[in-house]
């Protein structure tokens, strides 16, 4: 699934992170993946994350899931928005519509969270921290955007969503089937159901904030460092007045802490494992028996693909001599033909390899394939 007339250069350059843009649909066809009922049946579901907002007299009103299945018909005429998260994690024809977005680091690509909205069903005005395209898949919605905003924006009173208290539209369009909308971080945006069965599929972005890098590094450093790693003053000269630190003790305090954060090397190992930690730690994908060698070998040889888990996450880091590969919050040094494995595990989500791998290299795999972060594309990977 790729895009036709798309200038992925263009983009990047002049509204990526910058301003919205309309793409008209640019599918070669277009195909709802996923029926408003199934997208119902996931909200009932209670490993899986969703939420129901309605427009009510007295303001907004939104209930967490999982939601019980006779929720949907008391609804009646009310104007309603269902919201259920990585549902790319469950439905293999709703990860694809990632497929055409990976010319971007897959670090940064967070999910896809599916909408169904009736009849001026909407979340309200308000603006996100990450970059998001949204694909109009049933339905119309009309998109208005408007200013960019901070922490500073007002907001209205509301425990649980964060909706602009002065939305100030500056374009408005009505997206058709297939059609995409793109927003940028902070750009205030609104999306209003026009008609029924009006579903909308988001696929979102992350972007680590600078207080999160901060409080993760240091945390991992703060249990990795020794304790007997401490300020030594073997050369200390009496003080003239003993309530003073003085500049010498500042400079030598201050060069331990930033040493010790200046490590980039480690900050590279932490933070990939950071960043392709598993959404959803709770959720078991390991398959109901291991994989045996001579099986995985056998399949190699006659040429069978490989899919990745959509609900795993995949990176690299170049080191000396070859890579470090990071899935699922857990690392491994791969070298020779291990990290062309791995080169070719996170460049595409369906791969072949090599029939004949090194030790290393089958070792990886079969781990791999034994905790369910990837498997053989004759199906998919499956919560267990």
């Amino acid at each position: 699934m790729q895009f036709q007339n798309f200038d992925t250069a263009a983009f990047l350059r002049d509204y990526w992170q910058q301003k919205p843009l309309l793409i008209r649909s640019p599918w070669r066809t277009w195909a709802n993946p996923l029926a408003p009922d199934e997208l119902a049946g996931l909200a009932c579901e209670e490993e899986i994350e969703s939420r129901l907002i309605e427009v009510a007299r007295k303001g907004w009103k939104l209930e967490h899931g999982p939601l019980p299945e006779d929720r949907f018909g008391k609804l009646g005429k009310k104007q309603w928005t269902l919201l259920v998260q990585a549902v790319d994690h469950h439905v293999p024809a709703v990860a694809q519509l990632i497929t055409p977005f990976r010319f971007l680091p897959n670090w940064r690509i967070d999910d896809v969270m599916v909408s169904y909205a009736s009849d001026g069903g909407g979340v309200g005005p308000h603006y996100d921290q990450y970059d998001v395209f949204l694909i109009q898949g049933l339905g119309r919605r009309r998109w208005q955007v408007g200013q960019m905003c901070d922490a500073d924006t007002p907001l209205l009173p509301h425990d649980d969503l964060r909706l602009l208290a002065d939305f100030q539209p500056t374009e408005e369009w009505v997206l058709e089937v297939g059609d995409i909308l793109y927003v940028p971080p902070r750009c205030a945006h609104n999306g209003v159901a026009v008609g029924d069965d009006c579903m909308t599929y988001s696929v979102g972005f992350r972007a680590p904030s600078r207080s999160e890098l901060v409080a993760g590094w240091c945390q991992h450093l703060a249990e990795t460092l020794v304790d007997d790693d401490r300020f030594a003053d073997t050369n200390l000269s009496a003080t003239a007045n003993p309530g003073e630190i003085t500049e010498q003790a500042l400079s030598q305090l201050h060069a331990m802490v930033a040493g010790a954060l200046q490590d980039r090397a480690g900050f590279a190992a932490w933070f990939g494992e950071y960043t392709t930690a598993p959404k959803y730690p709770e959720v078991d994908w390991q398959p109901e028996e291991p994989f045996r060698r001579a099986d995985v070998a056998r399949r190699l040889v006659a040429g069978e693909a490989l899919c990745r888990n959509p609900a795993s996450r995949f990176a690299f880091v170049r080191t000396e001599g070859g890579v470090s590969l990071f899935v699922d919050g857990e690392c491994w040094s791969c070298r020779e033909d291990a990290a062309s494995v791995a080169e070719a595990i996170c460049a595409s989500e369906t791969f072949t390899l090599p029939h004949a791998l090194s030790d290393e290299a089958m070792t990886l795999l079969i781990t791999l394939l034994d905790q369910g972060s990837v498997g053989f594309d004759d199906g998919g990977v499956e919560a267990g």
